[in-house]
């Protein structure tokens, strides 16, 4: 599922579709019967053009597009005993790597939107994980979106009992922020 998804052909919805415009963040239902072009699938969800706006549809609705709906990959599996602070802080981060900008086809984790995850030992052996990231920009819509999908990944790692992700603006966010790959598949080194 890391790779671009390159069909460029419009769809038919073949249902009514729940999808949340980008980049205001607000639920819309795309009709049966209207056009959408699929634009990016990545992470978890399916970024489409329809009359002339971008939407973000959840994997789980790929059928409406005609689409066979793929599975996201298992999260990572627990170490060997009990699990520790690192081990579940190396597995956050590649859970927060799944998470996609709807408009870029990078993950959060190389654009330089984390700043911070750390792991603190709760009750019974699990962790709490606490994660500062930020947005490209402040006014983006889709950041409480994309903040939710990343405590929802973040929860589903064996070990962690709570997951809070804070968006903070503090240092703000540069395109010197993003990983090297990252600059070098937007053409920006």
């Amino acid at each position: 599922m890391g790779d671009h998804y390159g069909e460029t052909e419009s769809r038919v919805l073949q249902r009514d579709c729940a999808a949340v415009s980008v980049p205001w963040g607000r639920p819309e239902t795309l009709e049966e019967g209207s056009y959408a072009l699929v634009t990016q699938r990545l992470g978890g969800s399916i970024t489409v053009m329809s009359g002339g706006n971008l939407y973000r549809i959840d994997e789980r609705n790929a059928d409406a597009l005609g689409l066979e709906p793929q599975p996201l990959p298992p999260p990572p599996a627990a170490e060997d005993g009990a699990p520790t602070a690192e081990g579940v802080e190396r597995a956050a981060w590649d859970q927060l790597a799944t998470c996609y900008d709807p408009e870029i086809p990078i993950d959060i984790v190389n654009l330089g939107l984390v700043y911070a995850c750390t792991a603190e030992p709760v009750a019974d052996g699990r962790f709490r994980l606490a994660v500062n990231m930020t947005l490209t920009a402040p006014g983006c819509g889709m950041g409480t979106l994309i903040a939710d999908e990343a405590r929802e990944k973040l929860l589903g790692i064996p070990g962690v009992a709570e997951a809070e992700v804070s968006l903070v603006w503090d240092p703000p966010w540069s395109r010197e922020l993003m990983s090297e790959a990252a600059r070098l598949e937007m053409g920006m080194l």
